[in-house]
């Protein structure tokens, strides 16, 4: 398979072997729409969800507009964990494949000997480096690496830059840079509270959105458990037992939620670790070995710290709860259901969700509601609920129906109704008996004194 579609780019004969070489021939339409202007050294703002070619969409044309005369820094791509930065940097050892170390990249995170990358650095330059905003800044700082040279910068991750807090970190390597910075943004939503950093750093940027076809896999199943007066730990406990997965995903919505929904799993005997932002970089990618390695059984996660890894096998999705960005259920089912497998995604129900689940109807989502009885999922009655959602239905009893139920039978009165008894006041045998001793021992006091 050739990569001759690229060749009208303008790429060199050593990124489309590349791309040849991975298999790519077909642009993606992130691709088509974003290589020119950033060739063209254009700002941009990419928008899109993992899996729609986007890595390459900036990796490509940033490649291609290096000066490899030139031993300075010319590029730089932050990424928000380390894990992310990793992906990434694999990914452009696979455009170099045919550089013979022409080009000069390095990867700059936490959990590495930041003495060992800052005398490296000190005696030589790379052309590029993708790293997390703290490691770079921490470089920056102690005039290692020399970043007034790159022009280009990408941001990938955007929103979750903000959401981590880093975007200060980012902020800060950008203002270091070249006065003719091309920005390079890429993220799955454009917050609001982005807005200020993009207007600071960005020139008439191209903004390019890309939907998904399908906001979800179609060979997903989504359902629905109801929590009702139940205990919520428990019933996941009992719904994680039962599915026995490959390997299942349980999201939580903080890092304390998370730590205390993978304790309980794990005192309920189940082989469980946990992902969040609370770990050390160390500890992080230990789990993602064991991971990887089909060790574990149940991660449980929160978005920030899962979202972007490429976690093969997942089976099932659990969600103890409903994200308050909506955007990211479609993260965490998207990480089932892969290359044409099935997928089941649970979800613990609440009444307070029914919003969401409409919303999330509104996007092609198709919800079942069910229930765990004697080890067997058992479907339960559903209604339609606004644009396409659904809620559990109920009977509901309407003001004939209650005149029914309230109304004594004909035949318990002789034919004729009986009018409603008055409603009788709390207590009231109680009082009554109290009142009924009292006029008792009155009496016996009374007998008593004729008795003299």
């Amino acid at each position: 398979m050739t990569a001759e579609n690229f060749k009208r780019f303008g790429l060199n004969n050593r990124l489309i072997e590349a791309l040849s070489q991975e298999g790519l021939s077909q642009p993606t339409q992130i691709q088509e729409r974003l290589i020119p202007a950033i060739l063209n050294r254009r700002d941009v703002i990419g928008q899109s969800q993992t899996g729609t070619g986007k890595t390459f969409a900036f990796l490509l044309p940033m490649v291609e507009n290096l000066e490899l005369e030139t031993q300075e820094l010319q590029a730089i791509v932050t990424a928000p964990t380390r894990e992310l930065a990793t992906q990434l940097f694999e990914e452009l050892k696979k455009l170099l494949a045919f550089y013979e170390g022409g080009v000069d990249a390095r990867l700059l995170v936490g959990g590495t000997d930041r003495m060992r990358f800052s005398e490296k650095l000190k005696k030589k330059q790379p052309h590029i480096v993708i790293g997390t905003p703290g490691r770079i800044q921490d470089l920056i700082g102690d005039s290692s690496l020399l970043v007034h040279t790159a022009t280009s910068y990408v941001v990938d991750e955007a929103d979750q830059m903000l959401d981590m807090g880093f975007i200060e970190d980012v902020d800060r390597i950008a203002s270091a840079m070249n006065g003719k910075l091309q920005m390079l943004v890429f993220s799955a939503t454009i917050p609001e509270k982005l807005q200020p950093f993009l207007k600071k750093y960005m020139n008439n940027p191209r903004h390019v959105h890309i939907q998904p076809e399908k906001q979800a896999a179609e060979k997903i199943t989504h359902q629905l458990v109801p929590v009702r007066h139940r205990e919520k730990l428990p019933l996941l406990t009992e719904i994680a037992k039962h599915v026995n997965p490959y390997l299942a995903l349980v999201f939580a919505n903080t890092k304390e939620r998370a730590d205390e929904l993978a304790d309980t799993l794990a005192a309920a005997g189940l082989n469980v670790d946990r992902l969040h932002g609370g770990l050390a970089p160390r500890e992080r990618k230990k789990v993602m070995k064991r991971v990887h390695d089909g060790g574990v059984q149940y991660l449980v996660a929160t978005d920030l710290a899962a979202r972007g890894i490429d976690i093969e096998g997942v089976s099932h999705i659990i969600n103890y709860e409903f994200p308050s960005d909506l955007d990211f259920y479609i993260h965490r089912v998207g990480r089932t259901a892969r290359a044409g497998a099935d997928g089941l995604a649970i979800s613990l129900y609440e009444q307070s969700d029914q919003e969401a689940c409409a919303k999330l109807a509104k996007r092609g989502v198709t919800f079942s509601f069910v229930e765990l009885k004697k080890g067997e999922w058992v479907p339960l009655a559903k209604a339609p609920l606004g644009a396409g959602g659904i809620v559990e239905s109920r009977p509901k009893k309407t003001t004939e129906t209650k005149q029914k139920a309230e109304a004594p039978s004909p035949k318990a009165s002789g034919g004729k109704a009986k009018a409603k008894p008055k409603k009788v006041k709390p207590a009231y045998k109680r009082k009554a008996r109290t009142a009924q001793e009292k006029r008792n021992k009155q009496s016996r006091r009374s007998s008593a004194r004729k008795g003299k």
